[in-house]
């Protein structure tokens, strides 16, 4: 159950998140403002490590296969596509085409057991909550 409030923290986070970087990027450049973001990130992470983990940076060098440390680079890039659908559809359209891009992309992972995940078998229901899903955007998009 504390995995489904963290997952509601973190959308909401998510959110706001955007709709601060979209507003900071008013005043600078999007690639100001992802430098700012990213850069705040790691002092966050980095005094939160300090506070409460100190393991060893060295355990990255065993990470396997090694594309999986790309998630730094891939959050750059979130960052920048997160800040441009903001501007240009607004904060609710934008977060739920967001949210749709990743419950796709997440399926489409688990079904083909992709970048180590556990391959899922095929649920048409859950076809039918993405495509239910879908159709409440076209609903949201057309209101």
């Amino acid at each position: 159950m504390i995995g489904f409030f963290i997952a509601l923290l973190s959308g909401a986070f998510m959110a706001i998140q955007g709709v601060f970087n979209t507003e900071v990027t008013k005043s600078s450049s999007i690639w100001v403002a992802n430098v700012f973001v990213q850069f705040t990130a790691l002092l966050v992470c980095l005094c939160a490590w300090f506070i409460s983990d100190r393991s060893s940076f060295g355990a990255l060098m065993k990470v396997q296969p090694k594309y999986m440390l790309l998630g730094g680079t891939i959050g750059a890039f979130i960052t920048y596509t997160v800040i441009k659908a903001m501007e240009q559809l607004g904060p609710a359209k934008a977060s739920m085409l967001i949210v749709i891009a990743q419950l796709i992309v997440a399926y489409l992972i688990e079904l083909m057991g992709l970048f180590n995940v556990e391959k899922q078998p095929i649920e048409v229901r859950k076809f039918i909550g993405m495509g239910i899903a879908i159709v409440g955007i076209i609903i949201f998009k057309w209101t």
